[in-house]
């Protein structure tokens, strides 16, 4: 089984819904057997709390099921997930700070590499409106199917 993990700062945005979006896909595609994902943050500021009910509202809207509980990304992690997927670059230098990070640097990426459209960053829509959350879903929906068909591809 090849294990995911998505990261954020708060974990209660970008990365559930990241996480809720693989899963619905990899549901659709018969492979919930093959995959197991999870999500987490860098920071420890929304530890055991729901998403954001903006992040809920937009995950309802778009008819993808999200449920999490928000939890901090350890070092643990790098040595439990196969690919791990930070939002944005800040998260990703965080990630890499964690004592183990060189010996798993090598599955450690930016979840927009495998955006078909640009890459960069994903913005953190916290501090925004629905339209800004509307936008990382669509991000993170392309990203997550490109990523998807890459790593099946792969995997074959």
């Amino acid at each position: 089984m090849k294990r995911i993990l998505f990261v954020c700062l708060g974990n209660i945005c970008r990365s559930p819904l990241a996480e809720a979006i693989f899963n619905q896909k990899i549901t659709e595609k018969g492979l919930g057997g093959t995959y197991q994902s999870d999500s987490c943050g860098t920071s420890n500021f929304h530890i055991g709390n729901s998403p954001d009910t903006r992040t809920i509202q937009n995950s309802i809207k778009n008819g993808v099921p999200i449920r999490h509980a928000a939890r901090q990304l350890t070092d643990q992690d790098l040595h439990s997930f196969d690919l791990i997927l930070a939002m944005d670059q800040s998260n990703y230098d965080t990630i890499l700070k964690l004592p183990t990070a060189y010996a798993h640097q090598h599955k450690i990426k930016l979840i927009r590499e495998f955006d078909p459209q640009e890459g960069g960053d994903v913005p953190d829509p916290y501090y925004g409106d629905e339209e800004d959350f509307q936008l990382v879903f669509d991000i993170l929906n392309r990203s997550i199917e490109n990523m998807n068909n890459t790593i099946n591809k792969d995997s074959n």
